[in-house]
């Protein structure tokens, strides 16, 4: 069976990320309101976390879903879901430059555990 059919098999009434509850493999590492660093990890051929936001300070908002990492998922490893957390950063962290009149503007992103470490 092809990944794209085990993927549609398994999501079948369900959807994805529904479809992988419960096989994260064990509790969030993170809770809400713990303040992380993203991680700076490299990446290969596609990752959903955007160069700009590594090394910065965020803030766990949520913790939204199981599922494959997208790194992992563009090649087709499905067998290891993890945890993605929604997570909140200052625009002056991320930018600089950022007008000081607007300190109180934020940006959510959804980020997978392994690019999250404590900070």
């Amino acid at each position: 069976m092809s990944k794209i059919n085990y993927i549609a098999e398994i999501a079948q009434g369900l959807g994805d990320p529904q479809c992988y509850k419960g096989k994260a493999g064990g509790e969030p590492k993170f809770k809400v309101g713990d303040q992380v660093r993203i991680r700076e990890l490299p990446d290969v051929f596609y990752t959903q976390t955007p160069t700009y936001t590594r090394g910065i300070l965020a803030t766990i908002d949520g913790i939204v879903y199981e599922s494959p990492a997208p790194e992992d998922e563009a090649w087709g490893h499905i067998e290891e879901p993890e945890w993605f957390y929604s997570v909140v950063f200052k625009q002056r962290d991320l930018w600089p430059d950022y007008p000081e009149e607007y300190s109180n503007d934020t940006l959510s992103a959804e980020m997978t555990e392994r690019w999250l470490e404590l900070a």
